[in-house]
């Protein structure tokens, strides 16, 4: 069974990206904020984090960093979570390592396409980098689009 560990600091989001994972089989832990999800990954090992960026105590971009820097953690998939839309947005979350973005409010199509596209149908890590998947968006909404709700 393939594992996730979301790291969101306000507890319905948790509760829908908790709802769309298991009901797609995945076993889901939380965490609700940067420092209790570095705490979590010293115990665990999910195939993906799901990680907020503006969490309190240690935002997505300091976990990130501290991932990173990890050699353990280091090639672990993190999905940004965020609510951060505006042009440019994506760009700047992938440029600062994450290996995907996914924006606010959450779509289901848009989130199993982002698990697919960074995990496979198996639930192994692919290999598709971040700048690669970057240069895919070409900045218009629609189906294939990882920021299209269609």
């Amino acid at each position: 069974m393939r594992k996730a560990l979301i790291a969101e600091d306000n507890p319905v989001n948790r509760e829908l990206l908790r709802e769309l994972l298991e009901g797609r089989g995945w076993e889901v832990e939380e965490a609700c904020d940067g420092e209790a999800a570095l705490g979590m990954l010293e115990c665990t090992r999910p195939d993906i984090l799901l990680l907020d960026l503006g969490m309190p105590k240690l935002d997505g971009y300091g976990v990130l960093s501290k991932i990173r820097e990890n050699a353990q953690l280091a090639d672990l998939p993190v999905l940004a979570v965020t609510a951060f839309a505006m042009r440019g947005d994506r760009e700047k979350v992938l440029d600062a390592g994450f290996d995907g973005y996914l924006s606010k409010p959450i779509n289901a199509v848009s989130l199993a396409e982002e698990l697919e596209r960074l995990l496979g149908p198996s639930g192994a890590r692919r290999a598709v980098p971040a700048q690669a998947a970057n240069r895919l968006y070409d900045g218009k909404a629609g189906p294939g689009n990882p920021q299209s709700n269609a």
